[in-house]
């Protein structure tokens, strides 16, 4: 817990904070699909599913700056999308949320990844997830365009409080963050070292240095180890994340599910507990929520401890927003902490 009058000063001070969100930046779109309505293809006798309305937000990095947004923290974006339709829409949905899209490298030869996700509505209104449909670049980033990407780092660095790198595309050297680009990171954060340096990677946390990192149990073991494990026992998570801090020289925060988050900062490991949350809930985009709500409250002079009650609190809010990838506001954490 943090006491009233430092909880307020945190979540002010995320009004003062401008971050760089620097990454893969997905459109989650969800499609609503009414079984009452559903049809037969004349030529192929399969069900035809009916859409009856599109919802679409930003994902994956975007997902990030939703939530900081939300926050009310000021945000720059920098990802390389598509000159497509998906690519409009994402772009509309950043703007509408207030965040500044200039920087983007639209590029032709690139699509932009998208998560089409069909929400069905059965009879009875009971409403569930079809398969996901999936629509992600297979191809290495273009020099040319990963010359864009650095370019445009190194003019908006001196511009922002903190940079968030949100590495979420599996294949190496296929999204934005690009071997070189990371390097460029690295380099950026040791030339600054006043701005705050943050990463969340699936695959490749263990890569990055001179900066705070976020992973989940399993990446941290998989980043030490270089195995995939289903269930992380709470020591082994621990030694991950000590080792990954030593190596970073900066504090880690690693999630453990509805445990919470350990900071590993040196040697030392302090579990900060998850908020309880009753009824269902929805952990989609969770970590991305966790990550806005520590960077900012980092921005905001928090020390790592109280960062991760912050993201932890924030992502209670989200999870329990169903189908869709939720965020939270300042009145809706101070109610979560019971100040509201």
């Amino acid at each position: 817990m943090i006491e009233g009058k430092r909880f307020q000063q945190i979540v002010q001070g995320y009004l003062d904070a401008r971050i760089l969100v620097v990454g893969d930046y997905f459109l989650d779109k969800y499609l609503a699909i009414d079984r009452r309505l559903a049809e037969v293809s004349l030529e192929t006798g399969l069900e035809a599913h009916q859409v009856t309305g599109v919802m679409a937000s930003p994902g994956a990095a975007g997902n990030v700056v939703a939530n900081l947004r939300s926050l009310g923290v000021g945000v720059v974006c920098l990802s390389v999308i598509g000159d497509d339709g998906e690519g409009y829409v994402l772009r509309r949905e950043l703007v509408r949320r207030g965040a500044e899209i200039e920087p983007l490298v639209v590029s032709p030869q690139r699509m932009t990844p998208t998560y089409t996700k069909p929400m069905m509505r059965e009879p009875n209104g009971a409403i569930h997830e079809l398969s996901r449909l999936d629509h992600k670049n297979r191809s290495p980033l273009p020099s040319d365009v990963e010359v864009q990407v650095i370019e445009r780092l190194r003019m908006l660095v001196d511009r922002v409080d903190a940079v968030i790198i949100a590495d979420q595309v599996q294949e190496r050297n296929v999204g934005a963050v690009t071997d070189t680009v990371r390097q460029e990171l690295i380099d950026l954060a040791e030339a600054h070292p006043a701005t705050r340096f943050a990463v969340d990677s699936r695959e490749r946390v263990g890569l990055f240095s001179g900066m705070a990192l976020k992973p989940n149990d399993r990446e941290a073991v998989y980043a030490v180890d270089g195995v995939w494990l289903e269930e992380v026992p709470m020591e082994r998570a621990r030694q991950a994340g000590r080792t990954l801090s030593q190596r970073a020289g900066r504090p880690v925060f690693v999630t453990v599910g509805p445990q919470g988050t350990l900071v590993c900062d040196g040697g030392s490991v302090e579990r900060v507990p998850a908020e309880q949350v009753e009824g269902p809930i929805d952990i989609v985009g969770a970590g991305d929520s966790t990550l806005a709500g520590i960077v900012a409250s980092l921005c905001a002079g928090a020390t790592p401890v109280e960062a991760a009650y912050m993201g932890n609190l924030t992502a209670s809010v989200t999870i329990r927003q169903l189908g869709t990838t939720g965020v939270a506001t300042p009145d809706q954490l101070r109610q979560a902490a019971g100040r509201g």
